[in-house]
Formats: C-alpha cells, sequence, structure tokens
C-alpha cells in the first residue's frame, strides 16, 4: 500500500506491514494495545486507495506456490496480514468507499477483484508480450498472484462482501472467450461453481468447448513442469464436472437440473468426437499424437469417486465405446473384410488401441463383448474401430479368448436359426480378428473354420436349408475375400452330405475362378495341403511343395504320384514355381543327400528339362567358388535393431509385471519377426513338419542373429525376474514369449536347429546363466506345444518324422562326460523351475512345466553319477527338504548339490510314482548303451558296480507296473536282449539320430551288457530246472519280434528290411550265449535225449530268410550251433549213437543246417572233432561227423580228376559238398567231373545232378539280386552245364514247380523265399538265351511244355509286379527275355501231341494264362483242346 504522509517525519513510502512492525517495537505499556490498533486502522481508513490496497493484500511469499495443490490442500494467505484482519480490513474499505461513491459493496468487490485480475494478466515486460500473448496458461508468477487474489475473494465471499454471480457477469462482459484457468480458479475456490457458470451463462456450451479444445492443443515449455501438472488438472477438473453433471442418473430432477445435464452431455459429445478426430489423424500424423496423449491421460477412471460417482463414470464409458465404434461408419462391411489384415494390434495407432484400453479399464471381457454385440445389432459402426477394439481385448486381457469363443457361437448359432447374414458376417469378421493375432491368443482361421462347419455336428448340418444358407454366403464373399481365406475354403471345404455335393463343387468352382481373377489361380495353392489362415506368397508356398515332396521321397524311396500328376496336369505350377523352388542354387554336399537325390530321380524321368538342370549345376559350381551366401532384407530400420529394442522393452515390463503392456509388446515383437521370418505363415497348420538338420548346417546368418538375440533376451528376463520372485510367484511372461514364438513355422525351425546345436555341440560351453535360462525356455517351449508338431531330420534316413517334444529332450545326449554334466545341469534347473512354477498350480497343469523325458534324464544320471543316490525311495524320503529354488540360483551351490537337494525334495519323489515319469528298465538300458566306454564319468570297475546295482538290486525287485521286472529273471533277460537289439543301426528311436556314427558298434557299453547277460543266463542257468526253459524262452523271445511266417512276398518291403535286421543283430548277439542253450536235453527217467525241433524251427522259419548269400547260414553261426549240438550229445549216455540220430533228423527236416555244415565243414572239422575228443575222453569222432569229411575228400577228388568212390550219404550232402569244392573252379574242371559221374546211373547221380543244379541256379539268382563281386556269366554257364547233363531225365524240371517236387523239396527249406519266387524266371533266363540245340533238347522231357509254360505266366507276374531282378551286363533285359520265352512257346504249342497234356493240365493251364497273356491261352485251346478241331469252330 502506498501511504502518503503529511507529517515531515514520514517521508518515504512504507508498507503496511512494516508499518505495524515499526509501532510493534515501541513498546506500548500494557493496556495501551487495544488503542493503538483503533489509532492505527482509523489513521489508514483516512489514506486508503482500495486498489492498491488490494494488492498490498494479496503480494503473497512467493515460496507458496499453486504446486500440487488439490481440493483439500488450498494456498495458504501470504505471511504478513492473517487471515481475518486482512478480510476485515478490506471489508472496512470496501464499505467506506462504497457509501462514497453510493454502490453496494458486492457491486464494488467484484470491481475491484477484476480490475486486479487484469492487471495480474497484464504484468508482463513488452519483450514477453508477443510470446505470453500465445500461452495457453498463466505464467508461474501469474498463476500465484491469482490463486491469492481468489483466496481473498473466497474471503470476501464469506464475509457477504461478493456476489459470485455479479462477478462472473462482469468477468464475462469483459472476455468473449472466458480464459479456462480463470474458471477453474473460481470452480476450485468455491467462488463460483461450474455448476453455476453453467446455469447462468447461456453460450457456455459454446466457449467451453473452444477453450478446451485451444488448452488441450497448447503444448507448455518443457521446463515449465508444474504448468503441464496445472493444465493436466483444469482439463480433468472440467471434462469430471462434465461426466457428473451429464451422466449421473437424475431422480426428480428440477427443469434446470435436467437442462445442465443435457448440456453436459452436448458438450462432451462434442469434444469426444474431436478426440476421436485427434485420435484418427494421430495414426497418420505423428505431431497430432501429443495432443492425442494428453486426452487420453485425462479420460481416466481415476474419475470415479472425485467428480463423479462410479455409475456415472461407467455410463460414460459406455457412451464413449459406443461413440468410438460408431465414429465415421464409412467402411462398408465389403471394405472390413478386405482391409482386415491391416487392422492388428500391431499396426494399430497407439493412440487408439490405447484409448480402447482406457474405456475397456472398468469392464469385465464379458461386459465388453456383451456391449460390442448390442452395438453391432443396433448401430452402423466404423469396422475398423470395432476389429482394433478385439484385437486389444485379446491382447491385453487372457480370458477373451474363451469369451469371444462363446460370443461366436451365439452369433453362429443366432444366424442360423433365424438365418440372419448380419450375425454371420459379424462372426466371420470377429473370428478372423482373432485369428491375426496370432495362435497365443487366439485359434487360427482354418481351426476355427473346421471347428464350426468341418464335422457333421456343424452348425449348418441340421437341414439341407442351413448349408444353401451357408454355401450362400461365401459365395456372397468370394467377390471381396483376401485369397488365403478361399484357400481355406477350398481345402478344407465344410461338412456336405453326398447328396448335396454339387452345391459345395459350386462354390468350389467359383472361389477357384476368383483366385484366378486375382493372379493366385489353383496352380498357387501348391502341390500339399496347407491349412493356414494366412496369406502365403507363390514362393513360399512352392518352397514347402519342395520339402514336403522331399519328405515323401526321403521316406518312400520314389516320387510322389502328387509331383508326378502335377508335372503333367499342372504344368504351369511345376515349371513355373516347382521346379525354380527345387532348383535353387546352393553349395552341394561332397556326399548326396536327399535333395540332390530328388533331383537326380526327376531327370531320369524326365521331368526336369536339360537347359534348367545345366543351368543348375552352374549356378550351384558359383556358389562353390563364392562359399558364401548373403541374406538381405528390404527394409527401412534394420529389423535386428528394431527387435533388440523391443525386446529391451519388454524385459522392462517383466520386470513391472505389467501383463497388458506385456502382451501388447509382444505382439510387436511378433510383428517385427515376422519380417525377419518371412518365408512361412503367421499361422502354425496342424501338419506343420519342421525341418531339422542334424548334419551342422548353419543357419542364415540374419536368422541366426535373431534367434541368439531372443535366447539371450530371455535369459535376461528370467533373471531379472527371479531376483525378487521365486518361479511360482512370477507372471506370465515366460509362458506369452514362447506362446508368441510358435506362431511362426520358419522362426520355430530356426529356433530348434539352434537348440539342438547349443545342446549337442556347446552344452559344456554355456555358463549358469545360460543354463537356467534355457532349461526355463525348453520347459516352456514343451509346455505350449499343444499340438505337438512333428521334426523332420534332414540328415538321416528315417521312415516317420520325430514328435517335438522327442527331438528336444533327445537332443541331450548322455555319451560322454562332458555330455552328462552338462544334461544334469539343464534337467536339474528345468525340474526344479516346473516343481517351484506348479506349487500354486493343479497337478494336471503342473505336470505340465515338468517334461516327462527330461524328468527321466535325471532318474539315469543322478544315480550313475552320485552314488549316495542309488537307493529306494524309502531310504531317502525323509531326508530334509530345502529351498529348490535358490539351490539353482545360488552362485555358491554347485550342480551336485542342487541334484540332491532335488532328489530328496518330496515332490520329486512323488512324481517318480506316476506312471509317465517312471523310467522303465528298457529305457535305462537304451540309455546305457549309448555311453562312450572311453568318455565314461564312471571307470570300467564303478561301471560294473554301477550296472549290477541297477540290475540286480534296483530293477529286478521292481514292480513290473512301475517299470521294473517283478523279480522274474527272464523278465530281466529279455529286456536285455531286447535293448541289445534295438541298439544295433536300425534302431528307430528318437534318440538315434543324434548318437554319433560308430557309437554303437564299437565304443558302446555293448560290451558291459553283455556281460551282465551272461552273468544273469549262468544265474539262472544253474537254478535248478531252467535248462529246458531257458531254451524255449529265447526262441520264443526271437518269435516274438520277427513277423508271422510266410513269404516273403506277401510282406512290404519295410517288413522285410525289419525281419532282416532283426535277425542280423540276432546272429550278432547269438554267439555271445552259451551254445547248449538253444539245444534241448531231456531225461526221462534214465533216458536222456536230444530234442532239436525248437532249433529245426528256429533255422527253417527265421534264420533261412536272411541267409546272405540265399541257402548258407554265416559260419560263426553253423559252428555255434554245432558246438550247441555235440555239448548236448555228449550229456547222452551213448553220445556217437545221439549224434548220428540227430543229425541224421537234421538231414531230412533241416537240410540248410546240413548245408552249411558241409560248406563250412573245412573250417570247421579240426574244432569239432577237437571238441568231440576232449568232451567225450578221446573217443572217435561219431559216424555223420566222419560223412562229412568222406564227402568233402570224394568232391576234392572228382575237381582234382581222382574219382573216389561216391561215399552213402545223402544226395543233398554229396551235392552241397560238389558245389562247395567246383566254386574255385573253371568250366573244364566242371566238365571233367561230370564225364567222371556219368559212368554212375543209378538214381543217386541223377539226384546229385538235380541238386548241384539247383545250388548252381541258387547261385545265379543270388548274383542277380546282388551282383557285387560276383560273375554272373561264369555261374551261367556252370547252369548250363548242368542242364545239359541232366536231359537224360526229367526231374530237373521238378526244380522250377511248386507241386510234385517229390524228393526235392529240400530244396524249399534251403534258400530264402525271394530266391525261391524268382526260380521261374530263372527257367527263362537260362534256357532261352541258350543255343537252339539246348533248348531242343529239353523239349524232349516229358512235362517240359507244362514247366515252361506256368514259369513263363509267373516271370510275367513278377515282372509286371516289379520284383525281376535288374539284368546284369551283357544280359537281355527282363522284357527282351519274356517275348524270346513266349514267341518259343507259341511256335512250340502246335508241335506238340494234344496227347501229352492231358484235359486237368490243359485247363489250369488255360486259367493261369487267360487273364496275363489270353494270347498264349487261345494258342493252347485251339491247338491242344480236342474240342477246338469241330467243323464248327473251323468254320468261325
Amino acid at each position: 500500500m502506498s501511504l502518503s504522509a503529511t507529517c515531515e517525519s514520514v517521508a518515504q513510502k512504507r508498507t503496511l506491514s512494516s508499518l505495524l512492525a515499526g509501532r510493534v517495537l515501541k513498546k506500548p505499556k500494557l493496556g495501551d494495545g487495544r488503542r493503538l490498533q483503533v489509532e492505527a486502522i482509523q489513521l489508514l481508513e483516512q489514506h486508503q486507495d482500495l486498489s492498491s490496497l488490494f494488492q498490498e493484500v494479496v503480494t503473497p511469499d512467493l515460496c507458496n506456490t499453486l504446486g500440487s495443490q488439490n481440493d483439500e490442500q488450498k494456498p495458504s494467505l501470504p505471511k504478513g496480514i492473517c487471515s481475518p484482519f486482512a478480510g476485515s480490513l478490506l471489508l472496512n474499505e470496501l464499505k467506506r468507499q462504497a457509501a462514497q461513491i453510493g454502490v453496494s459493496v458486492t457491486v464494488l468487490s467484484a470491481r475491484m477483484i477484476l480490475e486486479r485480475l487484469v492487471e495480474i494478466t497484464q504484468e508482463t515486460d513488452e519483450e514477453k508480450q508477443e510470446e505470453n500473448s500465445s500461452r495457453g496458461m498463466f505464467t508461474c508468477h501469474q498463476r500465484v498472484q491469482l490463486c491469492a487474489l481468489f483466496e481473498s475473494g473466497r474471503e470476501l465471499l464469506s464475509l457477504g462482501a461478493l456476489c459470485p454471480k455479479l462477478l462472473w457477469q462482469e468477468y464475462r462482459r469483459g472476455q468473449k472467450l472466458p480464459k479456462l484457468e480463470v474458471v477453474y480458479y473460481l470452480h476450485s475456490y468455491n467462488i463460483l461453481s461450474l455448476k453455476s457458470i453453467m446455469k447462468s451463462d447461456e453460450g457456455v456450451g459454446t466457449w467451453l468447448l473452444s477453450q478446451m479444445k485451444a488448452l488441450s492443443e497448447w503444448t507448455p515449455p518443457d521446463t515449465e513442469e508444474e504448468t503441464k501438472k496445472v493444465q493436466k488438472k483444469v482439463l480433468s477438473t472440467v471434462v469430471g464436472f462434465l461426466v457428473g453433471g451429464g451422466f449421473e442418473k437424475i431422480h426428480d430432477a428440477a427443469a434446470t437440473d435436467v437442462k445442465i445435464s443435457l448440456l453436459c452431455c452436448s458438450v462432451m459429445d462434442d469434444l469426444l468426437l474431436w478426440v476421436l478426430d485427434i485420435v484418427d489423424k494421430s495414426s497418420a500424423h505423428q505431431s497430432v499424437e501429443t495432443g492425442a496423449k494428453l486426452w487420453l491421460e485425462i479420460f481416466d477412471s481415476s474419475l470415479c469417486g472425485v467428480l463423479a460417482t462410479e455409475e456415472a463414470v461407467q455410463r460414460f464409458f459406455t457412451h464413449f465405446l459406443t461413440q468410438t465404434l460408431t465414429y465415421k461408419p464409412q467402411l462398408s462391411v465389403s471394405d472390413a473384410i478386405s482391409l482386415q489384415n491391416e487392422w492388428t494390434f500391431a499396426k494399430a495407432s497407439c493412440c487408439l488401441t490405447t484409448l480402447f484400453r482406457k474405456l475397456a479399464v472398468v469392464f469385465s471381457v464379458g461386459q465388453l463383448l456383451g456391449h460390442l454385440q448390442r452395438v453391432l445389432e443396433t448401430h452402423e459402426v466404423n469396422w475398423k474401430h470395432v476389429l482394433c477394439f478385439l484385437s486389444t481385448l485379446l491382447v491385453y486381457e487372457q480370458s477373451a479368448q474363451s469369451s469371444l469363443k462363446d460370443l461366436l457361437s451365439r452369433l453362429l448359432n443366432s444366424a442360423f436359426h433365424g438365418y440372419d447374414l448380419e450375425n454371420m458376417i459379424t462372426a466371420f469378421l470377429l473370428a478372423r480378428q482373432g485369428a491375426l493375432e496370432g495362435p497365443a491368443i487366439f485359434f487360427s482361421y482354418s481351426d476355427w473354420f473346421k471347428m464350426s462347419f468341418g464335422s457333421g455336428s456343424g452348425y449348418h448340418a441340421n437341414s439341407k436349408k442351413s448349408l444353401v444358407f451357408l454355401l450362400k454366403f461365401l459365395s456372397d464373399l468370394v467377390p471381396f475375400e483376401p485369397p488365403q481365406y478361399l484357400k481355406v475354403h477350398i481345402l478344407n471345404p465344410p461338412y456336405v452330405p453326398v447328396k448335396h455335393r454339387s452345391l459345395l463343387m459350386e462354390y468350389v468352382s467359383l472361389a477357384k475362378t476368383r483366385l484366378a481373377d486375382l493372379k493366385e489361380s489353383v496352380e498357387d495353392m501348391g502341390l500339399y495341403e496347407d491349412v493356414s489362415g494366412a496369406a502365403v506368397q507363390p514362393e513360399c508356398q512352392a518352397e514347402q511343395d519342395v520339402e514336403k515332396a522331399v519328405s515323401l521321397f526321403r521316406t518312400t524311396g520314389r516320387i510322389s504320384a502328387t509331383v508326378m500328376e502335377a508335372s503333367i496336369f499342372r504344368r504351369p505350377y511345376f515349371l513355373t514355381r516347382f521346379l525354380p523352388a527345387l532348383l535353387k542354387p546352393r553349395l552341394l554336399p561332397v556326399k548326396q543327400d536327399d535333395l540332390m537325390s530328388f533331383i537326380e530321380a526327376l531327370k531320369k524321368a524326365d521331368k526336369i528339362p536339360a537347359a534348367l538342370y545345366s543351368s543348375y549345376l552352374e549356378s550351384c559350381q558359383k556358389q562353390r567358388q563364392q562359399k558364401k551366401s548373403v541374406v538381405c532384407l528390404d527394409t527401412k530400420d534394420d529389423p535386428l535393431e528394431v527387435v533388440r529394442i523391443q525386446l529391451q522393452e519388454f524385459t522392462e515390463l517383466v520386470t513391472s509385471g505389467n501383463h497388458g503392456e506385456m502382451s501388447a509388446q509382444l505382439s510387436r515383437i511378433s510383428h517385427t519377426l515376422s519380417i525377419i521370418f518371412p518365408g512361412c505363415p503367421n499361422e502354425p497348420t496342424g501338419n506343420t513338419v519342421i525341418i531339422l538338420n542334424t548334419d551342422g548346417a548353419l543357419l542364415a546368418e540374419l536368422h541366426s542373429n535373431a534367434v541368439n538375440i531372443l535366447l539371450r533376451n530371455f535369459c535376461q528376463c528370467l533373471l531379472n525376474a527371479s531376483r525378487s520372485n521365486s518361479p511360482n510367484q512370477q507372471n506370465q511372461w515366460a509362458s506369452m514369449f514362447v506362446r508368441m514364438l510358435l506362431g511362426n513355422t520358419q522362426l520355430l525351425s530356426s529356433l530348434m536347429n539352434r537348440l539342438w546345436d547349443l545342446f549337442h555341440n556347446q552344452g559344456s560351453l554355456l555358463n549358469s546363466a545360460h543354463v537356467l535360462g534355457l532349461a526355463v525356455f525348453v520347459v516352456h517351449l514343451q509346455a505350449s506345444m499343444s499340438h505337438n508338431p512333428l521334426v523332420q531330420l534332414a540328415s538321416t534316413v528315417r521312415q516317420e518324422p520325430i514328435p517335438f517334444r522327442n527331438v528336444l529332450s533327445s537332443a541331450l545326449v548322455c555319451s560322454t562326460l562332458p555330455n552328462m554334466l552338462f544334461c544334469v545341469r539343464l534337467c536339474v534347473a528345468a525340474v526344479c523351475y516346473g516343481i517351484c512354477a506348479g506349487d500354486s498350480l493343479p497337478e494336471q497343469q503342473q505336470q505340465e512345466f515338468i517334461p516327462s523325458s527330461i524328468f527321466k534324464k535325471l532318474l539315469y544320471l543322478i544315480p550313475r553319477l552320485m552314488p549316495e543316490a542309488r537307493g529306494t525311495i524309502a531310504e531317502v524320503s525323509d531326508q530334509e527338504e530345502c529351498g529348490l529354488w535358490s539351490s539353482i540360483t545360488d552362485s555358491n551351490s554347485t550342480w551336485s548339490k542342487a541334484a540332491c537337494c532335488l532328489w530328496r525334495h518330496k515332490a520329486f519323489q512323488q512324481l517318480q510314482l506316476l506312471p509317465q515319469y517312471r523310467l522303465s528298465f528298457s529305457e535305462w538300458l537304451h540309455s546305457e548303451l549309448r555311453v562312450q566306454r572311453s568318455e565314461d564319468a564312471l571307470s570300467d570297475t564303478q561301471r560294473q558296480e554301477y550296472q549290477q546295482w541297477a540290475c540286480m538290486d534296483f530293477y529286478l525287485p521292481l514292480p513290473e507296473e512301475q517299470g521294473g521286472c517283478g523279480g522274474d529273471m527272464k523278465n530281466l533277460c529279455s529286456h536285455f536282449l531286447n535293448a541289445i537289439m534295438d541298439q544295433q543301426p536300425s534302431d528307430s528311436s528318437p534318440e538315434r539320430p543324434f548318437v554319433q556314427p560308430g557309437t554303437a558298434e564299437t565304443g558302446s557299453c555293448l560290451p558291459d551288457l553283455l556281460s551282465r547277460l551272461q552273468e544273469l543266463i549262468y544265474e539262472m542257468e544253474v537254478s535248478c530246472g531252467h535248462r529246458l526253459d531257458l531254451c524255449d524262452f529265447l526262441f520264443e523271445l526271437l518269435s516274438q519280434r520277427c513277423p508271422p511266417t510266410g513269404t516273403s512276398a506277401s510282406m512290404s518291403i519295410g517288413t522285410e528290411l525289419s525281419l532282416q535286421q532283426t535277425l542280423h543283430t540276432w546272429n550278432r548277439v547269438l554267439p555271445s550265449l552259451p551254445a547248449v542253450l538253444f539245444i534241448r536235453v531231456k531225461t526221462e527217467g534214465e533216458r536222456t535225449t536230444v530234442e532239436i525241433n525248437k532249433l529245426i524251427e528256429h533255422v527253417n522259419q527265421h534264420q533261412r530268410r536272411v541267409c546272405a548269400p540265399a541257402g548258407l547260414l554265416p559260419s560263426h553261426i553253423t559252428a555255434h550251433f554245432l558246438k550247441g549240438l555235440i555239448y548236448a550229445c555228449v550229456q547222452c549216455k551213448y553220445p556217437a549213437e545221439e549224434l548220428s540220430k540227430v543229425w541224421s533228423h537234421i538231414g531230412l527236416h533241416c537240410p540248410l543246417m546240413l548245408v552249411s555244415t558241409a560248406h563250412w565243414w573245412r573250417r570247421l572239422s579240426a574244432f569239432a572233432f577237437s571238441l568231440w575228443r576232449r568232451l567225450s575222453d578221446g573217443a572217435s569222432p561219431p559216424q555223420q561227423l566222419q560223412l562229412l569229411t568222406d564227402c568233402q575228400h570224394w568232391a576234392s577228388s572228382l575237381v582234382n580228376g581222382q574219382g573216389l568212390p561216391m561215399p552213402s550219404a545223402p544226395s543233398i550232402l554229396l551235392a552241397a559238398s560238389l558245389h562247395r569244392s567246383w566254386q574255385s573252379c573253371e568250366v573244364k574242371s566242371l566238365r571233367v567231373a561230370l564225364n567222371s559221374l556219368q559212368h554212375q546211373k543209378d538214381v543217386k547221380y541223377k539226384q546229385v545232378l538235380v541238386f548241384l543244379l539247383f545250388f548252381h541256379v541258387n547261385d545265379y539268382l543270388s548274383a542277380l539280386l546282388d551282383p557285387e563281386g560276383k560273375n554272373v556269366d561264369q555261374i551261367r554257364l556252370f547252369c548250363t552245364e548242368l542242364v545239359s547233363a541232366s536231359m537224360n531225365s526229367a526231374d530237373w524240371l521238378l526244380l522250377f514247380t511248386t507241386d510234385e517236387q517229390g524228393i526235392y523239396h529240400l530244396v524249399t527249406r534251403v534258400t530264402s523265399d525271394r530266391v525261391a519266387l524268382l526260380f521261374p524266371w530263372a527257367f527263362c533266363s537260362l534256357l532261352f538265351q541258350e543255343n537252339a540245340g539246348l533248348l531242343q533238347s529239353a523239349t524232349r522231357c516229358p512235362g517240359f511244355l507244362r514247366t515252361a509254360i506256368l514259369c513263363y505266366i509267373s516271370a510275367l507276374q513278377l515282372y509286371l509286379d516289379g520284383q525281376t531282378p535288374k539284368p546284369a551286363k551283357q544280359l537281355l533285359e527282363p522284357s527282351h527275355i519274356l517275348s524270346l520265352t513266349k514267341q518259343f512257346l507259341l511256335s512250340l504249342i502246335p508241335q506238340t501231341s494234344p496227347a501229352s497234356v492231358s484235359s486237368i493240365q490243359l485247363r489250369q493251364l488255360e486259367s493261369r494264362c487267360a487273364d496275363l497273356d489270353p494270347e498264349l491261352s487261345a494258342a493252347l485251346s485251339m491247338h491242344l483242346d480236342p474240342h477246338s478241331l469241330s467243323p464248327e469252330i473251323d468254320f468261325l
């Protein structure tokens, strides 16, 4: 205040405060205070300037700023004048001056406040005028002045000296557009509420909206944080009032209240439309996004309970959501169908998705979807906003998937009940939108379409009308459909009864036409079914077709029929898509792989043009020279850098634990990854086959870097989350992260290849953090794989792909010490995490986090590496529990401590009681056989001790239902034998491809386990009464592993190969078992006999099938059986007589054993005689063994031209001895030997010749089947000589027919079924390539024509079945041989007398020829049938 003193002593200007302070210092006497105060007031009243008084009273302490004021904390009056005194002072002066000028106090106070308001707003320097004119709010200094002014105004109002209505009228008279900040202060200081302003100001709707727009568009300087807070407070206060005033439910309201409510609603509607315009522009213009973000912060549920009730806020948000969904409904349904792919969460405006989150926060998912359905039914909608809203809801709310599924079900039920197209299109759009967000969010479109319409229980299957309605609806969509949805409808059509199939074909034809119009015709749909709902580029589709075709070629060895058909009927696609994808230049491997083999097969089939093939080879050669490939990606930003930043942001979100934000960020990461891995659809298919390169093929650099970034980030996230929380207290970030990766098959394939490389090749190099992170990653990866896709191993030949879950665990090999240590570290971490993470979950869900394959690895490794763990569950179950999670995260802990803690944990022991978590004895044996002895963690002694404990102490007494043997030694023995046989190279177990080559045969623990088997058998043998049982047991075990008895022709190739491998493996194991076990020695009273029926059955049914060459047992098998026979016979009372008796029985019923022994006798004789003498105390050899030696000497004498007398031995034994002696001879020696035999014209001589011919024909066919290292021409000459020598008798013809063989039936038990089947082919191949003289001699043999015709028909059938052997060099093609045979038979039939063929034989021949060669059948009927000679037939 300026005070001009009339006294001379007061010459300077002093404030009221200093004046009063100065007077206080005069120390008045007690009782003079009241008098002095009165005098001071009188003095002031005489010299007071009211305007200056207002300025003086409101001069504040600048330290008291508005700050973070709220409704409870108002700005305090400045220090210097107490509030009651200042108000009294102002009031007295107002009254005095009002009386002087003749106006009321209220008028004067309003005038003075407005004058001071103008002064404050205009208190700026000239240089700041221009800056402040553009400001949307007051400066900090002005704001402090205003707060003090309005505080004084509130004091005057409380004293009755101020009229708020008059104040507003005067203010509005001077302000066309009231400043919103002033209105806020009037409202917040309770001088004039917004409600009063709304009542009294008719133009409030106009200026209030414009001022709110202006204030929100203005951005405060970065240095004015306080101004930003006040700006947000002003806007939120006004919006809160409008929400409360416009959306509060009014009961019995007056007309004024209704008017205010309508006015608030009107202002809010205009404001909402303006906000939606801002949000809409923000998607296209980044500069608009700032204003949009400000408004999104204003619309917050925190309004509830402050300026509006919870009900009002909910009604407002419901109204706003409706406004948003119906904003500018310009896009039609057809536009939505076409543009839907661009409206996913990842592609939507951040402002729009944030707005939807704000609006959805006060409602449940069910309420939101229910409101969405009502809006869709009653309004024209903005489809972009509707679908983006649905995507946002699905991304941020876990329960939205099931709620959307229920909504779709209701929509489809309603659509088909009333044949309502609107509900139908709504359901399809919503389902597709959910599918676009990926499999971690919602079902793929193909899956949803199949679930809804793919079966007889679908929504359309009730009636023909419903079916027509669906097909009509799909047909109407065709002009607007993106091609990927048309492909889903074609490849996964709705269920249609057979009688209505034509309706479906009409739609399919229409869809294919539309695809052709889009230049994505049926040709671009690929050769194999792809049920993905996402768009696939033609190049990608062709690559998928190539992968599938190569996979089928790998398993079958043949080009698939689909590819062959495509090369003819879909030639444009085959030439322009398939072949370019197949013939992509690459660095060719040194050893031919499956892809090269497939290309070569197509080239041989003339399916690849020569020019294209030459170009491919040239390009591959250039690739080899470059030895380098570069992966380029045409994007503006480096996608690796983008995904690295996004992952870093995700790591921060994991720490904060915001589920919705994490889901949103993962959607953005998934979108970026789809750029890096664009080669496959965004949705996994049920028939997905992931290619795994186990040969160490490197990933593309871009893909490898991306996968490494993902894995490193996952490990970092786990470490951050584990610092403060155990797994059961962490959020679902890990599951969400892994599910996001499953949406891209190419990414999943790269990820699988990288994990395999880490586990298999780099496990020992990983530190503890990496091991822990990868373990948790594998746990979630397996838990998230609901459909468990298949994995095709690219570097191995397998019949079928491997399930995904098996590959991850099988990559963890346990063959060496480093591998075992890495495996146990990772598995301990995985199981500990699974137990801790599933601690609060139901048992079934808990088991999903504990992969059984990994759990079994621990059951195998921990007892093996830790002897203290070798005990039953009861022995360790009482151990004290310890913190599992801390045992693996503590830096001071070791893997052995963590494993010991886990082994004794109650949850771990309880899991062992469940069937799927038990390590059976067979599984233990398979694991043990894969250990490399030279690199084992155990020494030989320790390994023996461990194996004996596992077999005899643990698994033998363990009940069978728990994976043990139930105390049964035979059961234990059978497990041993099965495991040893499965361990051979044919092993098809999931882990087999991961075993290093040669391990199973050379460095494995097979010798150790064979030792354990021998120990076991010895223990069984010394047990009373087990000798007979062991013989039967061993042969029965082998029979169970072999397919049922039958000819090779009746078995598939796979079955035959499996049988051969099983028997070859058995023959490797057999010599390690005691030979006497295979011969039964029966004791009845005092008589002991040898029974060999089981052995004979085994040789005839099994060994005969796999002999190589055919008709000859391996020498070691022959020796082993012979040794067992000698061992068994010497236990009898008369050993020599028993051996002779048994050997005679073998000659009649097991000729293969007899022939094989004769063949190998030079090698076996010394061993056999020595063994006999040793076991029989030097007794002379039995007659039958001596007879073998005599036959050998006789055969050798014939070759040498000496001609010893023929021994009294069976004809087949003599022939076998001759055959063995002649194998190293020339044809001349054979002729000499035959000439020396010609003087013996007895029956045995003929039989020896026939058997000898059989052995050489058998050699001939074996050479055709396997010509390597064999002289086919010489063998054929031997056969010709023997046929010539056998012409005097027709017995040789019996070898080539299956009936009437007589004594020669023995030959069928010598050779294999495959060779026996080819004997008719040998007949044609041998005879009809020889000279005419030999053939003419053969025709004179009785029954030759019949035999020749039967052999020709059988050979023709073999040719048609593709079973004829490939011709050797210088031999005729099969077709030429058959042609020559047929010509000869047609010329021979007219020369044959009808009497030489009986009528029964003629009918038999005619029936055999009728189907395969009608011409030959007609010739038989014409020339040999007596009825054909009638005149009528001749005339016709």
